[in-house]
């Protein structure tokens, strides 16, 4: 492998693994790096093999693109083609002169560190969950919609018996259709969104057939498994003592805000929410990429502002593993001709580049209907915690906007450390940014995950 150029494929989902594919076939030695134990991320996620399941299939679609994924992969190793790295947890990629350095701690304990020296890197590094905070979500029981999906993905269990599911989304309905399928009760699905604000997006939604026959199909089992969908409805408060017992869902009007009256109190044991996605970018920012918004920016071949790195997949934009899988192809078709020192020939990669034009047109319609409402803030209590990292309330945020002069989200963690805690603001920034009224801005950490000291001294060993 040594003697062909080297990438490194950070990240194993649906954009890594067709990237890697498709650079290997073509000469490129791939190391391939993720954390999971196995490919897939979070889409393809798999059941420890140790619990048995007989069939892993009905809890995904797309279940032959994953089984093909999944063959390639296994042929390309064996072939020597790609190196596979699981449990691998990259904190850092360093440029060094003409090559890159990727950083990653080994296995559940984190405790040793490892480098993979590469030519050009792929950054696949997927999305994770917008949460914003409401009184009572930090009780037993509340977990994100993409974590009680996680739950039943790879260890086969329900967060509870009777789950409500609620917020905002595309997520939702395979959620709540995965729990009922799997013997959970799902009392309700509650979204914030009006399904009517479709209609003003009519002609990207009509190109897109299958997406319309795939929600249908979701639909249709949402009514077979007796499910209650409340549109234009929000979770406002989760109630218990030691854990979860019930949740208020109340309607909201035009503005996002509660109609007076209309709150209903709904018995429930778990509570999956989400409220959209947002990308990984912390590696991006490290090695100085320009981001668009939040997400990171490239170019019709999928290459970032800094040469040698490209990106693809959640981390460029959410829009599902079928954007993902055009992503990732047009990215490795470009870093295999670009390390040999020619520009790719863009007819290989139509196809792909069609499929990714038209799939983020239809996700911008998407998002622009899917959105958390504007008044969500006025739900958050002062005593509500905001970092339950750091415990700061919601009453402490607001203190350093009107009462300190807080204009920025940097100076709002400096005043009361939200966001300084494990998770370094991953689940409490969206919602910092938007308690004090302030854009989200990049954090341009220098490691993407914690790091002990003890690895920071050490001459790190090269991955086997």
């Amino acid at each position: 492998m040594s003697e062909r150029p080297r990438l490194a494929v950070i990240g194993a989902g649906p954009a890594g693994l067709v990237a890697a594919l498709a650079a290997a076939a073509r000469g490129v030695a791939v190391t391939l790096i993720d954390a999971a134990p196995d490919a897939g991320g979070q889409f393809y996620r798999q059941p420890a093999a140790g619990l048995g399941a007989r069939r892993p299939g009905a809890l995904h679609h797309q279940w032959r693109t994953w089984e093909r994924l999944r063959d390639g992969l296994a042929a390309q190793v064996g072939a020597g083609r790609i190196r596979h790295l699981t449990e691998h947890h990259v904190w850092c990629v360093e440029r060094e002169s003409a090559s890159f350095a990727v950083h990653a701690l080994l296995g559940p304990e984190q405790e040793e560190s490892v480098v993979v020296r590469a030519d050009a890197v792929l950054l696949a590094t997927g999305g994770y969950e917008k949460v914003l905070p409401f009184p009572g979500w930090t009780l037993p029981g509340v977990v994100t919609a993409g974590g009680a999906q996680a739950m039943l993905k790879s260890g086969l269990v329900l967060p509870g018996r009777t789950v409500v599911v609620a917020g905002t989304g595309p997520l939702l309905m395979p959620v709540a259709v995965g729990l009922a399928a799997a013997g959970a009760k799902v009392a309700a699905l509650v979204e914030s969104a009006d399904p009517k604000d479709f209609v003003r997006h009519a002609r990207v939604l009509a190109a897109h057939p299958d997406k319309l026959a795939e929600g249908a199909r979701y639909a249709a089992e949402l009514a077979r498994y007796r499910v209650k969908v409340h549109v234009r409805h929000a979770v406002v408060a989760a109630h218990g003592t030691d854990r979860l017992e019930a949740v208020t869902v109340a309607a909201l009007d035009a503005d996002g805000r509660v109609r007076a009256g209309s709150e209903r109190r709904v018995p429930c044991d778990s509570l999956a929410v989400g409220h959209g996605m947002l990308p990984h970018t912390d590696l991006a920012e490290t090695l100085g990429c320009r981001l668009d918004g939040v997400n990171v920016a490239v170019d019709d071949e999928q290459r970032t502002d800094v040469p040698g790195v490209w990106a693809a997949g959640e981390t460029t934009g959410i829009g599902g593993a079928a954007l993902s899988l055009a992503e990732g192809r047009i990215a490795g078709l470009s870093i295999a001709a670009r390390l040999d020192s020619r520009a790719p020939e863009p007819g290989s990669y139509a196809s792909a580049a069609k499929a990714r034009a038209g799939l983020r047109e239809f996700f911008t319609a998407v998002d622009n209907v899917c959105t958390p409402p504007d008044r969500w803030v006025e739900r958050v209590g002062d005593d509500t915690l905001v970092c339950r990292c750091e415990e700061v309330p919601a009453a402490a945020i607001r203190e350093a906007v009107d009462e300190l002069g807080a204009g920025d989200v940097r100076t709002v963690k400096l005043l009361t450390r939200a966001g300084m805690g494990w998770c370094q603001g991953r689940m409490c920034g969206a919602a910092v940014a938007g308690l004090a009224g302030c854009p989200p801005t990049p954090a341009r950490r220098p490691f993407a995950r914690p790091v002990p000291l003890g690895v920071l001294a050490r001459e790190p060993d090269e991955a086997s």
